[in-house]
């Protein structure tokens, strides 16, 4: 599953169309409609999505020992 199928995924399981997830991140329906066809979604968009449909992103690197390394700078075990 890509992160396009993903995202219009969690539209659907809360009832919210790609048009509203548009109108609630700022932007067109065609931009957005674009970005998802063509993969270009980035972190900081990714992180627009999250907030606007009440969900969580996350990003990390995960290392062979199993720390994890976020875009927010933190470190996990």
């Amino acid at each position: 599953m890509n992160t396009s199928d993903i995202v219009k995924k969690l539209c659907e399981d809360q009832n919210i169309s790609l048009a509203e997830l548009a109108r609630r991140t700022g932007q067109s329906r065609q931009n957005l409609y674009k970005k998802l066809r063509n993969e270009t979604l980035g972190t900081e968009e990714l992180n627009r999505i999250a907030d606007a449909l009440g969900v969580k992103f996350e990003q990390a690197f995960i290392l062979p020992s199993g720390e994890k390394l976020t875009m927010e700078g933190e470190r996990t075990k």
